[in-house]
């Protein structure tokens, strides 16, 4: 499967739809033989979905340029930004995308698809955890980027400023929370 055919079926899965129309349509807007579509994704509009999920994640990786400079919280935020800014023209087609992944029998794949997006955006935050705290990292960022997304999503405009704001309330939040909950040294 080409970028080039998911990035054509954005359009079209965002007024229509996930379904095979939209495959095979942005299959043959990339070039490519829309016969194949039932080979290309077998397991049809989710697999696109998570096709388009990987894509995200590459773009959002090559859109944050150096974190090196910022701490770890802000390199987060940056990969949040640049994450929904990327995705701003296309609210509608993640909407369907979400539609798609509510239906019950899609719930594992869609958990799995929130699941790699928070290991994509701490990996690329330098985070290189082997122990419990690599499962708290990616729950926490998950929980907190499902709800800045869902904040968003509320909104008509392509602005990501109010987005933001959410989401630096949300890790100053768990900011706080972590704090809370350390062990206190002199004890």
């Amino acid at each position: 499967m080409s970028d080039a055919a998911i990035r054509a079926m954005l359009p079209l899965a965002g007024t229509q739809g996930w379904n095979w129309s939209t495959i095979r349509a942005g299959m043959a807007a990339a070039g490519e033989d829309p016969a194949l579509a039932a080979s290309t994704f077998p397991g049809g509009a989710t697999q696109a979905i998570g096709a388009w999920g990987d894509l995200a994640n590459r773009d959002m990786l090559a859109g944050a340029g150096d974190l090196a400079e910022f701490r770890i919280p802000a390199r987060i935020r940056r990969l949040v930004e640049v994450r929904l800014t990327q995705a701003a023209p296309h609210k509608p087609a993640i909407r369907a995308a979400l539609a798609q992944l509510a239906l019950p029998w899609n719930l594992p794949l869609g958990l799995r698809f929130s699941a790699g997006t928070a290991d994509a955006m701490w990996r690329a935050a330098g985070d290189r955890s082997a122990d419990f705290s690599w499962y708290t990292r990616r729950l926490s960022l998950g929980a907190i980027y499902s709800a800045t997304l869902a904040w968003w999503l509320r909104d008509d405009s392509e602005e990501v400023a109010p987005a933001l704001a959410f989401l630096d309330r949300r890790l100053a939040e768990l900011s706080r929370l972590q704090r809370r909950t350390r062990p206190d040294p002199k004890r």
